[in-house]
């Protein structure tokens, strides 16, 4: 029986794996969302992170927290950069200015000898464990829970809502958004190191729009009312091509068709609720 077990999780480690990394991912989308802004640099961050640490482990050998560490601070600072312009934006404007960020650090990563120019980098130590992806996993969702039962909260909702008005009431606005970015870009960077040391492989086009749209579908789906919502979205997701393999070069329209008929149907998620708050 555990012999059957063990490897039943021997050939679906990648999948339940890439359940974990890509939850991660749906909750840095899920930091930038609650604040009503559409970034789309999460791809461009979790290769930052990816890159960095493959390069930490393959070149100086460090320890895998420090790694995951670096992984996770590297984007934050690269955010913290450029915040200042792209936070002027919003909508559409600042989804393409982000978009733009990914496809410039493609092309880098493409011609960088360093990073393993267009070839990406192979050769990773897996060092990403179930327990290592899930418990970060669990830390992450609970720092987001408690965040959103507090006044933090409530001030993302305002700002979501009506930011004149959140203005208005006290709420620094610009703070709240560079924060949500700094921690969107931490997320995506240490989901991009995770990722990179369980597949042992990383790419320049790993981490273009493709990847970009995809994190996006994994808020949309589940709703972003809630931290949960991203998490159930990723898992949805990142399963949906294993149980629909023979449809597997259609995985892009199966993505768009969903994201189509929750945003008509059910526009606040499959779980459009939000979390009880405590306090004042």
């Amino acid at each position: 029986m555990m012999a059957t077990l063990d490897d039943l999780l021997w050939s679906y480690q990648s999948l339940i794996y890439g359940l974990g990394t890509n939850a991660i991912l749906g909750l840095s989308m899920y930091a930038v969302l609650q604040l009503g802004q559409l970034s789309l640099g999460q791809a461009a961050f979790m290769g930052i992170g990816a890159y960095t640490g493959a390069l930490l482990t393959l070149r100086l050998g460090l320890p895998f927290p420090l790694v995951l560490a670096a992984a996770a601070m590297v984007p934050a600072l690269a955010a913290l950069v450029i915040g200042g312009p792209t936070m002027k934006l919003s909508g559409v404007h600042l989804a393409i200015a982000t978009i733009g960020l990914g496809e410039v650090l493609r092309v880098a990563y493409i011609n960088t000898d360093a990073m393993g120019g267009a070839l990406g980098l192979s050769g990773i130590p897996e060092k990403s464990t179930f327990a290592i992806i899930f418990g970060l996993l669990a830390v992450i969702l609970a720092g987001f829970i408690l965040a959103s039962r507090s006044k933090i909260g409530r001030a993302c909702e305002a700002i979501r809502e009506d930011e004149a008005a959140a203005r208005v009431m006290g709420i620094d606005v610009s703070a709240y958004k560079m924060t949500a970015l700094v921690i969107s870009a931490a997320l995506a960077g240490l989901a991009g190191a995770l990722n990179a040391h369980f597949s042992s492989f990383i790419g320049p086009n790993e981490f273009a729009f493709e990847a970009a749209v995809s994190i996006l579908s994994f808020a949309i789906l589940g709703g972003v009312t809630t931290p949960f919502g991203p998490v159930l979205g990723a898992f949805v997701l990142t399963a949906l091509p294993e149980l629909l393999r023979p449809f597997h070069d259609f995985r892009l329209v199966f993505n768009g068709l969903i994201i189509v008929l929750v945003v008509i149907f059910l526009p606040r998620g499959i779980l459009g609720f939000r979390i009880r708050r405590t306090g004042g």
